[in-house]
């Protein structure tokens, strides 16, 4: 099979000079031309791609059909979820094997309204509110962007989108009759909030996906929906959603460094939406509701004291400054404080310390209690707050998980302070936690920053260096948290460890954390991922023969800068939706999100400083003549976030430049950037994912190989 592989030749992409002036800079791009994602030429390209790429990994087809068959084997493919109330009804979910999508039902409440009914295959008075298996019948991609019940229970509002381009058509249906409104509203973005059951507020995005208006619907009428407010700034996006008792509707506009809120009273959904703290660059807000000793309150978290947040608390009304607002929870060095949930009677806090998000709660009376930290018993958890909407509950749900836990749905008695297990993620054929065994480990980055790393392996019968895949994202302070993975035990049960690099960009550690991988500090994100690579090594884990490299998106740029940093370091390099031409997409404010970004990555289209900068990293234009490791690129034709001409072009130039690989890229032809739609082949492209890994790694045998 491997002489038959170095006989294929890769597609050869034409090569049409395109010269990039900026601030007097040159860049001369050979590979521009594909982004004419309407020429026959750059369909033919691709799916020539397309058939390199399924020549030269055909032997790893019985691999992934095994991987395919134990992921498949592992998970419960007939389930359902445990029911949520809202009003007089439960809502819940099942899965039916066999079939892709999901079907959402309800049954009404009956006896005690704060314990969840056992779910059973005969609920009666059951009622299916949506059949997503149906919704997608006749379509390549399938994807739900709201799905959301008013108060009442009377309506379902939901949206479909079957391109994979994140533009939604909205539809209601009434649930009392089964029929559907004739209210059709196009070109929606996610999500959908009711006020009351007569009016339903939406977002529309612009031409570069952009969610920049605010709509409101009157339902069942014919008369025009109203523009509610438009965010005319680039760099700010706006969302719109209800506090839990159903007091306010929220507007919230924000950039990545500034937030405005607007709020519109429920009871007078058609009235002004009005502004709370005016925006002030570089001030971030959260605001909720919460009433104290009966009178009504905003709870708002905000950095105007400081990098990681602080609490402050609020009668509505007319507000003080930002800044001179009562403060109930500080700003610390040491915790970076994410949001405050209220209730009627008690409020919880999400927050980060030491790396690991945590959970706490306070009374709510006639004062705002004290947070106290709710403990759990692991080192690397995950835990949040999860599908509470009612007001006045005296339980909340929480969710917890792990690298070797399956994720626990728990019920939290607040009076008590009791738990209770209401599901568990089922590992279908068994699974033993103590089998498996999670630890952190801390890198010194060049610049002596101290990176954790979190490895997770099957218990090790030897000390012998395994074949390791280090994951890595690294931008937006998005944090990756501990969470277990059915998929991920195809990899631990063959001897691979799985490890991730909580590199700088990301939120991990606190606001500074980000900030030093951002911008002019984004160099960081990469020689972190570096010096995570060299300490795997040197704790004996692995070696540089035997470790993989994947990350997507933004993570996808991290793939592609390392690749060209340090490619010797690495068996190879797996980049999922890559970002890997920054500085061609952020300089063109027409594209998707492009403006909004510049407060990420900074802004080459007015700065020359951060123009050459980018440039010094910017993978598709840093490739050079050395040996590459084999790369395995993913993308789809449509997404709408990471356009699938950068890694077009990416894969191109390292053809044409550098040395080594295979190079090879796999293009979904009906997909956007979440990938194909529908479950099982989300684990039939897994499978594929992790057989290239394994290989690349080293960690099969020839049985798995067999041709």
């Amino acid at each position: 099979m491997a002489d038959s592989q170095a006989r294929l030749q890769p597609p050869h992409a034409a090569k049409q000079p395109y010269t990039r002036t900026f601030h007097g800079r040159e860049f001369v791009d050979n590979y521009e031309w594909l982004r004419e994602k309407e020429n026959p030429e750059v369909i033919a390209h691709l799916e020539a791609e397309n058939a390199y790429t399924e020549a030269m990994t055909a032997n790893l087809a019985p691999l992934t059909e095994k991987v395919y068959e134990e992921i498949k084997s592992r998970v419960k493919e007939t389930d359902m979820s445990v029911p949520r109330r809202q009003g007089n009804w439960w809502y819940y979910g099942r899965t039916v094997e066999g079939k892709s999508y999901g079907i959402s039902c309800r049954v009404p409440v009956e006896g005690d309204p704060w314990t969840p009914p056992e779910v059973t295959d005969d609920m009666p008075g059951e009622q299916v509110l949506l059949d997503s298996n149906e919704l997608a019948e006749g379509h390549e991609f399938f994807a739900l962007g709201a799905s959301s019940v008013s108060t009442s229970g009377r309506f379902l509002a939901y949206s479909v989108d079957t391109e994979g381009d994140e533009r939604f058509t909205l539809r209601i249906k009434n649930l009392d009759t089964g029929e559907l409104l004739e209210d059709q509203l196009e070109n929606v973005f996610y999500g959908a909030t009711w006020a009351g059951e007569d009016y339903l507020f939406y977002i529309r995005m612009d031409d570069a996906w952009r969610p920049y208006q605010v709509w409101r619907h009157h339902v069942g009428s014919t008369e025009d929906d109203v523009l509610v407010y438009q965010e005319d700034d680039e760099r700010f996006a706006v969302g719109v959603g209800a506090d839990r008792a159903e007091r306010y509707l929220f507007i919230a506009a924000s950039s990545s460094l500034t937030t405005e809120y607007r709020a519109v009273p429920v009871a007078d959904p058609t009235s002004t939406p009005q502004v709370l703290w005016p925006r002030e660059s570089g001030v971030e807000y959260s605001v909720n509701f919460a009433e104290i000793a009966g009178q009504e309150h905003w709870v708002v978290t905000h950095n105007a004291h400081g990098p990681n947040f602080c609490v402050a608390l609020v009668p509505t009304g007319e507000l003080p400054k930002l800044v001179d607002a009562h403060v109930i929870t500080p700003h610390r060095d040491t915790i970076r404080i994410e949001g405050v949930d209220t209730y009627r009677d008690f409020a919880f806090m999400e927050y980060r310390r030491g790396g690991i998000s945590r959970l706490a709660i306070a009374p709510l009376g006639e004062s705002f209690g004290e947070f106290k930290e709710l403990e759990f018993s692991e080192e690397l958890y995950t835990v949040g707050l999860s599908g509470n909407p009612e007001w006045d509950a005296p339980v909340v749900r929480v969710i917890y998980t792990s690298y070797t836990q399956p994720s626990q749905l728990l019920d939290y008695e607040v009076a008590t302070g009791k738990f209770t297990l209401l599901k568990e993620q089922e590992v279908e054929g068994g699974y033993n936690a103590d089998d498996y065994e999670a630890f952190r480990v801390w890198a010194q980055a060049p610049d002596g920053a101290q990176v954790p790393v979190s490895v997770v392996r099957r218990k090790a019968a030897s000390s012998d260096a395994a074949p390791l895949l280090l994951y890595g994202y690294g931008s937006y302070e998005a944090s990756m948290d501990p969470g277990f993975s059915i998929a991920r035990l195809s990899l631990l049960d063959r001897g691979m460890i799985w490890a991730c690099a909580h590199v700088r960009g990301g939120g991990e550690m606190g606001r500074q954390w980000y900030d030093n991988g951002k911008m002019l500090h984004k160099t960081n994100t990469f020689t972190d991922f570096i010096a995570c690579a060299d300490k795997m090594v040197e704790l004996g884990l692995t070696t540089h023969e035997q470790m993989v490299a994947e990350g997507g998106s933004a993570g996808g740029l991290l793939m592609g800068a390392v690749a060209n940093l340090a490619p010797e370091k690495f068996a190879g390099i797996q980049a999922i939706v890559p970002f890997v031409d920054p500085l061609t997409s952020i300089l063109k404010p027409e594209l998707p999100l492009t403006v909004g970004e510049w407060e990420e990555w900074g802004d080459p289209y007015h700065d020359p400083e951060v123009y050459d900068y980018m440039a010094t990293y910017a993978p598709y234009e840093n490739i050079r003549d050395v040996q590459y490791p084999p790369i395995l690129a993913v993308t789809s034709l449509n997404d709408t976030r990471v356009l699938y001409v950068e890694p077009a072009k990416w894969v191109a130039k390292l053809r044409e430049v550098g040395r080594g690989g295979p190079f090879l890229l796999k293009t979904e032809m009906s997909a956007g950037h979440g990938g194909v739609s529908g479950r099982y082949a989300k684990w039939k492209q897994t499978a594929f994912e992790y057989a290239w890994m394994l290989v690349t790694a080293g960690a099969v045998d020839a049985s798995d190989l067999a041709s």
